[in-house]
This record gives C-alpha cells, sequence and structure tokens, in this order.
C-alpha cells in the first residue's frame, strides 16, 4: 500500500503503478480534475477513499475541450497549492501530464456522445463534449480504474460520461457526489476566482433561484412558469447575462412532454457575470 503520495507525469510510469496495483488486487478510483482544487474536488476524494484502495487524481486541463475564445490559457493553475491539497486529502498517485504527453501529436481520433451532449453547455460551446469525452476516455486507458468520481455541479458532463461508459461497455462504475457550496451558497468552481466582490456577490442569485424554484415545485407550479420566474430573479442582478435556463429531463436530457408527478428533472442554469462563465443546477422530481 503507498503511504505517501506521487506524483506522476508521464503514462509509462503510471502504467507501472496500475499494473502492481492490479497484480495486488486494489480497487482503484479516479478523480479526474483540471486543478486549481477547492473543496469540491476534495469531497470527491474523500468519495474515494471510502470504497478504494488507490486514489489517482489527475490535473490536467485539457485544450480539446475549450473553445476558440474561451479561457484556456488564463484558466486559473497552481499546481504547487494542488499538490499539497491534494496529498493533504488522501490521493495516492497525482497524474500531471503535460500536453505533449496526453497528445504528442496531432488528435485524429476522438470521442462523440450524441443527445445528451446537445442542449446546455453542448449547445453553448459546440465541441466541448467531445473534447471531454476524449480525455477521459484517454484517461480510464492510462489508470483503467475501477471507479470514477465526478462532481454533480457539471451534471450534464456526468451524464454524458454515464452515457460513454454505458455504451462502450467500460468496466467503470461512475460514482456522481453532491454539489459543494460555500457558506453563501454558490457553488465551488475554480473560476470563482475571476469574479469581482460586486459580481460575486450578485452570483448568489444562481443558489437562490434554484432554492426557490424548489418551492415553486412544492406549490405545484407549471415546469413552464418556474423557469418563466427564475430568468426574471437573475435577470434582476444587473451583472448578469444569461446563456441559458432550462428544466429538462434528468437524466436523459430531453424536454419534457408531459409533466408527470415522480419524474426526474434537472433545473440548469449558465450565467456570465463580466466575463466569466458560471454554472448551477438542481436535480430533482416532479410533485
Amino acid at each position: 500500500m503507498i503511504k505517501t503520495m506521487e506524483q506522476i507525469t508521464t503514462i509509462a510510469e503510471m502504467r507501472i503503478h496500475i499494473k502492481e496495483a492490479k497484480r495486488q488486487g486494489q480497487r482503484i478510483g479516479i478523480v479526474p480534475t483540471m486543478g486549481f482544487l477547492h473543496e469540491g474536488h476534495i469531497s470527491l476524494v474523500k468519495a474515494a477513499r471510502e470504497i478504494c484502495d488507490l486514489v489517482v487524481m489527475s490535473i490536467f486541463v485539457n485544450p480539446l475541450q475549450f473553445g476558440p475564445n474561451e479561457d484556456f490559457e488564463r484558466y486559473p493553475r497552481n499546481i504547487e497549492r494542488d499538490t499539497e491539497l491534494a496529498s493533504e486529502a488522501g490521493v495516492d498517485l497525482l497524474f500531471t501530464p503535460d500536453v505533449s504527453e496526453m497528445y504528442p501529436r496531432p488528435i485524429l481520433t476522438t470521442v462523440s456522445v450524441a443527445n445528451v451532449t446537445a442542449p446546455l453547455c453542448g449547445a453553448s460551446r459546440p465541441g466541448h463534449f467531445d473534447g471531454v469525452a476524449t480525455v477521459v476516455t484517454k484517461l480510464f486507458q492510462i489508470v483503467q480504474p475501477d471507479y470514477a468520481f465526478f462532481g454533480q455541479k457539471d451534471a450534464q458532463q456526468v451524464a454524458v460520461i454515464t452515457q460513454m461508459v454505458a455504451d462502450l461497455s467500460m468496466p467503470i462504475q461512475i460514482v456522481p457526489c453532491p454539489i459543494i457550496r460555500e457558506a453563501d451558497g454558490l457553488a465551488m468552481s475554480s473560476r470563482n476566482v475571476y469574479l469581482s466582490p460586486e459580481e460575486r456577490q450578485q452570483a448568489l442569485v444562481l443558489s437562490a433561484s434554484l432554492r426557490q424554484a424548489n418551492e415553486w415545485l412544492d406549490e405545484g407550479i407549471t415546469l413552464g412558469e418556474i423557469k418563466e420566474r427564475v430568468v426574471q430573479k437573475i435577470n434582476e442582478m444587473p451583472l448578469a447575462k444569461i446563456d441559458y435556463v432550462e428544466v429538462l429531463g434528468f437524466p436523459d436530457l430531453e424536454p419534457i412532454e408531459k409533466e408527470a408527478a415522480g419524474q426526474g428533472i434537472i433545473i440548469a442554469l449558465a450565467v456570465y457575470f463580466g466575463k466569466t462563465r458560471l454554472i448551477d443546477n438542481l436535480i430533482t422530481q416532479i410533485r
């Protein structure tokens, strides 16, 4: 059993460790991240520690999932801090490859998942989920985990990866983990660091509108009316610019043709505050 965390930068070295772990019959869990760690990431490590013998965290800012006008270059990075936090959280192997290690030559093979990638962030960020599915497939091939841990803040990402694993018969169990929030309700995100104090304050409308939406569900208000009310509430914030507010079936992310009690739904938001795009959601049922 590994007692102290090891940082690994190459696929070849990771495979040596994984081969030995498999030989010993260890249960392997992976927590894929893009770094700039916060308590949301740490909660995934804690969940992995409960059921896995070997916990691998990857830190890789994946260029394939960023569009031409998105924030790949300015995405926050602090590998020294991340290494310390990962070690304290109980990570066994920290995988920190650079781009040339993951993509030593132009990549000609990508993984594309249909339907669940079409709405929400898939509509706003064309090609984003192809990049996600491709890098996650690579990580799964490298680490060969039994379990993979993802936060529900990126609920569409969870749905995409779950679909991909099922369709391709990957022997991996996807473990969705709850959204971790700041004390004032803001969903934790590496991008929160971009927010000015005023933007940070106004961004609280996201979690507040989702809490309100949950109450409106209890009151029997229709999903269409709830969507309109959430839009109105967010638009009260002068710095907010809505990318989308959607109410869809969950986990299929299909439009809801007929409302029925007990049906799983997601109320999903993506809103810009300045140049910073934040997402949040509520996964629940029709009452």
